[in-house]
């Protein structure tokens, strides 16, 4: 077994997909470690493991022979990975985390990954934190609106945000893994400050289809974040951020070209790279 292999953990994500592709292109030793081996189809040269970061006792066999890990921000188990990956002789965990960490009032998202950085911290293994904004990939949302009838409903429609696409998330994860970037936070954005009614637009413009952002009540919104499943404190923290935002323009880090060597994805490209999602599915 290699002693340089790669353990990467939300591997089927948005994020860890990628990542474990970018590491496969660089000619790296990767594992996966999944709750169901056999339920996903994995690049060839991956090695699949089971484990859960839930169950505590599938740990230390996925850990075996691990010297660097993408460690997924799961709600629970992450005490119990890093219990597991010291004896197993990890020396880099990179946490994928979140930039609200760094808002003056973290509120409930940013409490829960500052909890979890504070752990990997508490845990005396060398760790970076790859803090990304707002997901470009949050807007897949609003697919089934724009497929059935052109209109994106929400609510601040003014509020901008910069997000980050995915792929330049995993691309700085990535970099932290390679280069051993122990001891550092990345605060990740998108290059540009966008409002909701700005990325409707890009989208509309990108398959070729009038579409348009309508204002909806807070109340009817919140109800249907619920119904969706969101948390209520969720609903409420996005509520926030969205009314400090409006009318405002988002700050826009240079943290991803610094890391990486080019300049990040911008939305139109994002929007490109997904529009099936937006278009009906062919017949």
């Amino acid at each position: 077994m290699s002693p340089d292999r790669i353990l990467v953990t939300g591997g089927t994500g948005n994020v860890g997909a990628d990542v474990v592709r970018r590491l496969l292109d660089a000619g790296e030793d990767v594992r996966v470690m999944t709750r169901n081996p056999g339920g996903r189809t994995f690049p060839a040269g991956v090695e699949v493991v089971p484990g859960d970061l839930s169950r505590p006792e599938t740990l230390p066999a996925a850990l075996s022979g691990i010297e660097r890990a993408l460690l997924f921000p799961a709600s629970t188990g992450v005490d119990a990975f890093l219990e597991a990956a010291r004896p197993a002789g990890l020396r880099h965990v990179v946490l994928l985390s979140s930039a609200s960490v760094t808002a003056p009032s973290p509120g409930y998202v940013g409490e829960r990954h500052l909890n979890l950085e504070r752990a990997v911290a508490a845990s005396g293994l060398p760790w970076t934190f790859v803090r990304p904004g707002a997901f470009m990939t949050n807007d897949l949302a609003w697919a089934p609106q724009i497929i059935e009838g052109g209109v994106v409903r929400g609510v601040y429609g003014n509020a901008a945000m910069a997000p980050v696409d995915p792929r330049d998330i995993a691309a700085v994860a990535v970099r932290a893994l390679l280069d051993g970037r122990t001891g550092e936070a990345y605060t990740l954005t998108g290059p540009q400050s966008l409002t909701q009614v700005e990325r409707v637009r890009i989208i509309a413009e990108t398959i070729g289809r009038p579409l348009r952002f309508e204002e909806v009540s807070r109340t009817r919104f919140r109800e249907q974040m619920l119904l969706r499943g969101m948390p209520g404190p969720v609903v409420d923290q996005l509520f926030e951020g969205l009314a400090a935002r409006d009318g405002t323009t988002a700050e826009v880090l240079p943290v991803v070209e610094d890391v990486t060597g080019r300049p990040p994805f911008t939305y139109a490209q994002w929007a490109a790279h997904r529009v099936a999602a937006f278009r009906p599915a062919a017949a």
